[in-house]
């Protein structure tokens, strides 16, 4: 069993910042890649910003230059440092672990946290 936990989530006004932290445990024997992604109202969930255990790092362009993702391969952590944030940046924010290897689990699986809430707005 995997989970991921996030924190960091609140509300702050436009030019501000955030960061967000995710933690993954479980029976976990590597981790490939981890991300965030968002979920705005009425919208889809979209990339944010993921990178793999080799520190290859893929930012969307939405948000390319102010914030920026960090991970802790060794303690299956991940951070997402978000600067001059924009009313725009407001969803609901999601942990990634992708392709996930386990004790006695044959395969790879993916998982998501439960999402922490992100609201930037005077």
């Amino acid at each position: 069993q995997v989970q991921l936990v996030e924190s960091g989530g609140g509300l702050v006004q436009p030019g501000g910042s955030l960061r967000l932290s995710c933690a993954a445990s479980g029976s976990i024997l590597s981790i490939d890649t981890m991300g965030w992604y968002r979920q705005a109202p009425g919208n889809g969930r979209e990339l944010v910003a993921r990178e793999s255990s080799g520190g290859t790092i893929h930012y969307a362009d939405s948000v390319n230059g102010r914030f920026t993702i960090s991970r802790v391969n060794a303690r299956n952590e991940v951070y997402l440092q978000m600067n001059s944030l924009k009313p725009e940046d407001t969803a609901v924010y999601y942990c990634s672990a992708e392709r996930v290897q386990q004790r006695r689990v044959i395969g790879v699986t993916d998982h998501w946290g439960q999402g922490t809430q992100v609201t930037v707005s005077s």
